[in-house]
């Protein structure tokens, strides 16, 4: 080892193979542990294979199977239909079947009635739990009071809300009339059809958004909101500047889920108006299921359920990026 400056002494032993005893011991603890890692990392993985075999089962193949009988002209009535057609069911889609157009505009009236409600509804008792009930027992009682809508199975609620909504046994009817006005036909007016449909779907389903704000308000970082009061922010600079972007993933998370039970829903809809009057509650899903089923239209039905999907899962990405651009992740 003379000539060699001691700088330069573990790199020369590296390169004669002279290492040091603690460097080797250092470097076989190095490589068990990698083999040990990898090892587990084999293990985990077999103990996955059951949950993807059954993913892909129960999923991805029927998946693939709606995307292939899109292209087909399958009617259940008439034997020996399956036959592929290429694209002529997309094509009947955006160019030629003005009642999917109609029940889009109807599922976007449906939207635009039932997600900002459930949000704000859920908002405003949240905060109202948070910030003015202290009493731990009073707060367990009002969160199982808040969330028993959304228990209630949904055939249930739609039978509730459609005999609140039928005349002759109307509570609101009641309500209604003994305040000077005329009575409503809530679920026969075309214009107070999708009214009904929304205040059901409102009432069963804010409990899920306040649920998520709530444990997104309790969670918070106290900090903040403390520095912002001795700065002299007011309540409401406080929650629109503090509070409000702090909750803005939980937000996020709340809106993707909403938007989405939105586009699919059905048992309100099957139960209090099967659709009508006329097209006037006929969403996209619900115009899927008559077609599929009553008119036995499989091929048509796929196409449609094919499109509905992909926009589904384009605006779950536009909303996924958009939590990730909250915490500062980059996409």
């Amino acid at each position: 080892m003379a000539g060699i400056a001691p700088d330069n002494v573990e790199e020369a032993r590296h390169e004669i193979g002279t290492d040091s005893p603690a460097i080797a011991v250092g470097r076989r603890k190095k490589s068990r542990s990698k083999s040990w890692r990898d090892k587990q990392r084999v293990f985990y993985t077999r103990l996955l294979i059951p949950s993807l075999v059954l993913l892909t089962l129960i999923t991805i193949l029927p998946i693939i199977y709606l995307i292939g009988t899109s292209f087909t002209s399958w009617d259940l009535s008439r034997p020996g239909s399956l036959v592929f057609i290429g694209l002529d069911n997309y094509v009947r889609i955006f160019i030629r079947d003005d009642r999917f157009w109609n029940s889009v505009v109807v599922q976007l009236k449906l939207t635009f009635l039932t997600v900002p409600p459930q949000i704000i509804t859920g908002l405003v008792l949240a905060i109202f739990l948070k910030e003015r009930i202290k009493n731990t027992w009073l707060i367990e009682v009002s969160r199982s009071v808040f969330i028993m809508p959304m228990v209630i199975p949904p055939i249930v609620a739609a039978l509730i809300w459609k005999i609140l909504f039928t005349p002759p046994v109307s509570i609101l009817n009641y309500v209604v009339t003994h305040l000077g006005f005329a009575q409503l036909d809530w679920l026969g007016d075309p214009d107070l059809a999708l009214v009904a449909i929304a205040l059901a779907t409102v009432w069963e389903f804010f409990p899920f958004s306040f649920l998520l704000l709530y444990a997104g308000l309790i969670s918070m970082p106290h900090e903040p909101q403390e520095a912002a009061m001795v700065d002299g922010a007011s309540r409401w600079q406080l929650f629109w500047y503090v509070i409000l972007p702090m909750l803005g993933p939980t937000l996020s998370i709340v809106v993707l889920f909403r938007l989405v039970d939105s586009i699919r829903s059905f048992p309100l809809i099957f139960v209090m108006t099967q659709g009508g009057p006329g097209f006037a509650t006929e969403p996209t899903n619900f115009y899927v299921y008559t077609m599929a089923f009553p008119f036995t239209y499989v091929g048509y039905s796929s196409a449609m359920i094919v499109v509905v999907f992909t926009f589904t899962m384009l605006l779950t990405a536009m909303i996924l990026r958009n939590i990730k651009w909250h915490r500062g992740v980059e996409v």
